[in-house]
């Protein structure tokens, strides 16, 4: 009877014992609920993710014959006639013509086919294209020194803003030990650089004012070259606009039909207005009797729906998306204002 009762006592200790730890026994207390951790709501995998939202303004009209935009090398004559912006003549104006000459050779050979290649993979399609009988330089590069070594290119932004020049010359600053001081501007400001004497080469796409350049005395032939004129890259200026298109130019026959649409139909448009290659091109396309050229007395009557910036082409695209005009672009600028969302640095 003794061991009974001592077994029993045991017992009622221990689970007493257990019920004290919180143990799972009957009457004892259990602990507090946890509150479930949150959640994400399940994913529905079958919807596509969203998208930022892209640009409105479209090409409308490209690869006309009219539309054709060939870029062109200059180096600068050392011997050249400079003045300053009054047109008064200008002496001792240093010009690196060793460095001009190592940055067309490299851009004739090593830097061509990356210029090609330039934008493919990260735009889709090609920026530039090869210009049929583009001359080749096959011979050395002399490498920098340093009396050479600071090189000043003059160009347009409708090169600059394709972002072109940022992705190729590192590759020849590194190779020769050169640094390429870029200045862009609309093609008439880019020669006029060169004209004062700030530039020792230019890079530019407007045929007739290279022209005048050369026979103003401010551009030589290089050695192993045929022409002060180099012509090596082109693309298309591509007529853009409103995705709704609401002069209906996309259905046009002809870029000089759209351009006739835009102006019957008083559409926004928005002219670089600047002299650059783009706006000498644009000029051109206008129905002669509208009168429309540099001159701002010959639109005074169309600004209504005429707009002239004097900017360069990356800001004019962000006007025309804002305003929903029509444009005249280079296609490589368009392609990478339309990659980056409708935002030009």
């Amino acid at each position: 009877m003794k061991k009974l009762l001592a077994w029993t006592l045991a017992a009622c200790m221990l689970l007493c014992l257990l019920a004290g730890c919180g143990g799972p026994a009957a009457g004892g207390s259990q602990p507090p609920e946890q509150s479930a951790a949150p959640t994400d709501p399940p994913i529905d995998e079958s919807q596509p993710p969203e998208e930022p939202a892209g640009v409105d303004t479209v090409i409308l009209k490209e690869q006309d014959d009219s539309m054709i935009n060939t870029y062109t090398l200059l180096a600068v004559n050392p011997d050249a006639p400079f003045t300053d912006e009054d047109g008064n003549p200008v002496s001792d104006v240093a010009v690196n013509t060793a460095g001009a000459e190592a940055l067309i050779q490299w851009m004739l050979s090593e830097g061509l086919d990356m210029a090609v290649q330039y934008g493919q993979a990260e735009y889709g399609d090609s920026l530039f294209y090869l210009l049929d009988g583009a001359p080749r330089y096959e011979g050395e590069i002399a490498a920098a020194a340093d009396e050479t070594r600071t090189i000043r290119l003059s160009t347009t932004t409708s090169v600059n803003d394709s972002g072109l020049l940022g992705a190729i010359l590192p590759a020849f600053e590194r190779e020769y030990g050169y640094t390429v001081e870029v200045q862009s501007a609309g093609t008439g400001k880019a020669i006029a650089a060169a004209k004062y004497g700030n530039a020792d080469l230019i890079l530019v796409h407007a045929k007739s004012q290279e022209e005048q350049f050369v026979a103003d005395g401010f551009s030589y032939v290089l050695d192993g070259f045929q022409s002060e004129r180099l012509s090596f890259l082109y693309n298309y200026f591509v007529l853009c606009g409103p995705s709704d298109d609401p002069a209906g130019v996309k259905d046009m026959d002809s870029v000089l039909d759209a351009f006739a649409a835009i102006a019957g139909g008083k559409y926004p448009f928005i002219s670089r207005g600047d002299g650059s290659g783009t706006h000498t091109k644009e000029l051109a396309l206008w129905p002669e009797e509208l009168g429309i050229t540099a001159e701002a007395e010959s639109f005074e009557g169309y600004t209504d729906w005429y707009t002239s910036a004097n900017a360069g082409m990356g800001a004019c695209l962000v006007m025309a998306e804002e305003t929903h005009a029509y444009i005249l672009t280079d296609k490589a600028t368009f392609l990478t204002f339309q990659a980056n969302g409708g935002i030009m640095g």
